[in-house]
């Protein structure tokens, strides 16, 4: 009986993990209001609108900043960091995505081409379904 149980614990966390998996979106940030995520602090006008896990510079060259997330709206995140009169919108969408691999836990996205936070090239984000 309790080979049976943890064989079954076996199986179900498995099918947990590649459900979570699948239902990953390549190149999407799932934040929750509260998560700190470092962001491009050029302000509104800026295109490149890089978020990351990590610390580091955005895709436009600029030294990217902590902030907190205040709200969370379909694909908009809303961050409010130090020094900011109010938050700041930017998609959890990215056009592009760090390329560097599973291992990697920097987390990057941006809406322009360039590097990532760790170094590597940030790749296209492709969302067409698998056919």
């Amino acid at each position: 009986m309790k080979k049976f149980v943890q064989i079954m614990l076996v199986t179900l966390l498995s099918l947990m993990m590649a459900g979570v998996a699948f239902a990953a979106t390549p190149g999407k940030m799932d934040l929750k209001v509260g998560e700190e995520v470092s962001v491009c602090n050029c302000g509104p006008s800026c295109p490149c609108h890089t978020m990351s896990m990590k610390e580091g510079d955005c895709t436009c060259g600029n030294k990217m900043v902590k902030a907190k997330v205040t709200k969370v709206d379909k694909d908009m995140t809303y961050v409010k960091a130090e020094g900011w009169e109010k938050p700041r919108g930017y998609n959890t969408q990215g056009k592009y995505m760090c390329a560097c691999g599973p291992s990697c836990n920097c987390g990057t996205i941006s809406q322009n081409p360039g590097k990532c936070v760790c170094g590597h090239d940030l790749k296209p984000v492709d969302l067409k379904p698998a056919t």
